[in-house]
């Protein structure tokens, strides 16, 4: 795999860092009056989710990271693992709840996912940007009653709670953003 100088790190790019595949959120290059030069780099741990901050030298190098994203479609669930299938080879995987994580409630059968993989295993899910699900139950929004936020919150057919507006009845279908878990939009 290829090396990386500090002085490389862009948003997006994949590293390797004791062992285990990071990738770059941001990367901030200091140069200060005196002493050396050094990259503050914001990663996101690749197996966890979770976010660290690290600072480089400009001399410190990385290896990149052997991962690869691939477009699977999601075909079911089977309580413990979740199966995509590649399009093309139709190959089948099986990633688990560790690599899906809290986007399983966004997960609708026949959905284009990516996937990471890491060595051949699934390590990250990513749903769709968007999905259009039906609302299962919700508080009936009464007239007049928008003394405060004008929101109420919905149950949707995967289980997913979104806050909506007072005028989204139950039995309406709507679209989410999956990145920030907010209504969007009805779906007419």
């Amino acid at each position: 795999m290829a090396t990386y100088s500090s002085n490389d790190f862009r948003s997006g790019l994949k590293i390797m860092m004791d062992g285990e595949p990071y990738a770059v959120e941001s990367s901030e290059f200091v140069k200060p009056g005196k002493g050396q030069a050094f990259a503050r780099v914001k990663m996101r741990r690749l197996l966890t989710g979770k976010l660290i901050e690290k600072t480089f030298k400009s001399t410190d190098t990385a290896e990149g990271a052997d991962v690869m994203d691939v477009n699977l479609t999601y075909l079911y669930n089977d309580g413990e693992f979740w199966h995509f299938m590649n399009n093309e080879t139709f190959e089948q995987l099986a990633a688990d709840a560790k690599a899906v994580g809290d986007n399983a409630k966004w997960l609708l059968d026949q959905a284009e996912c990516v996937v990471t993989l890491w060595n051949g295993q699934p390590i990250a899910v990513t749903p769709p940007n968007f999905v259009e699900l039906e609302i299962v139950d919700t508080d009936p929004g009464l007239k007049g009653d928008t003394a405060g936020t004008g929101g109420k919150p919905a149950t949707l057919t995967t289980g997913a709670v979104v806050k909506v507006p007072l005028f989204v009845q139950i039995g309406e279908v709507i679209k989410v953003d999956t990145r920030s878990g907010e209504y969007v939009s009805r779906v007419k």
